[in-house]
C-alpha cells in the first residue's frame, strides 16, 4: 500500500480580511478629509498659505477678513457661491490642522441629518471639539471668534508649552536673588 501525501490547499489572505481590524470610517469623515485637501489647494492657488500648519490658521482668519467682512460674503468672492460646502471644507481644514497636531480622531455619524455641522474631533481622550461650528461662528461673528486662537489653545506649539515653564523658572530664579534666605527682602524701602 502506497502512502498518499495529503496536501493542504494554499491559504490566501485578501486585503479585505486584513483591513477588518479597523471598522470603516463614516462617509462624513472621509468627506471632511477630502474637503480639507480640496480647500487647502484652493486657498493656496488664491495666495493663502494653507499647508496644515498651526500658523496656516492665521491665513484662514485673513481669508475671512478679506472674503466675508462683517459676516457677509464679498460679491464675486470665494464664498459668494456654494457657501455651505465651502464653510464645511474650511471647518474640515481647521479640524484637520488640530487633528494632525494632537493625533486626534474624527467622529461623525452618517445617519445624522446635520452630520456636516455635528462633525466632531476628539483631540485628546476626554476632549471634544466641533471645528465646523467654530468656522461658522468665525464667519458670522468675525475676528472675535478667530480660528488661530482656537487652534492655538487646543494644540499649542511645543516651544510655547515649554516656554511658559522656562519663563516661570527664570522668573522664580530672578525673584530669589532679591529675597534673603531668612525671608527678608534685600530691597530697602
Amino acid at each position: 500500500m502506497q502512502k498518499q501525501e495529503r496536501q493542504n490547499p494554499p491559504i490566501t489572505v485578501g486585503l479585505a480580511s486584513v483591513m477588518m481590524d479597523k471598522p470603516t470610517e463614516p462617509k462624513i469623515v472621509s468627506d471632511a478629509l477630502s474637503s480639507a485637501g480640496w480647500i487647502a489647494k484652493a486657498l493656496s492657488s488664491s495666495g493663502y498659505h494653507a499647508n496644515f500648519s498651526l500658523k496656516s490658521l492665521k491665513e484662514i482668519d485673513r481669508f475671512f477678513d478679506e472674503q466675508a467682512p462683517g459676516g457677509n460674503p464679498k460679491l464675486g468672492g470665494f464664498l459668494s457661491q456654494d457657501l455651505g460646502p465651502r464653510i464645511f471644507a474650511l471647518g474640515a481644514y481647521v479640524g484637520e490642522v488640530i487633528r494632525r497636531r494632537t493625533k486626534g480622531e474624527w467622529l461623525g455619524d452618517d445617519s445624522d441629518p446635520d452630520a456636516e455641522i455635528n462633525l466632531a474631533l476628539r483631540p485628546k481622550a476626554n476632549d471634544m471639539i466641533w471645528p465646523v461650528r467654530r468656522v461658522m461662528k468665525r464667519f458670522k461673528n468675525g475676528a472675535e471668534d478667530g480660528v488661530y486662537a482656537y487652534g492655538f489653545m487646543i494644540a499649542p506649539p511645543k516651544f510655547y508649552r515649554f516656554g511658559i515653564l522656562r519663563w516661570l523658572w527664570l522668573r522664580t530664579a530672578a525673584l530669589k536673588r532679591f529675597v534673603r534666605r531668612d525671608g527678608g527682602s534685600t530691597i530697602s524701602s
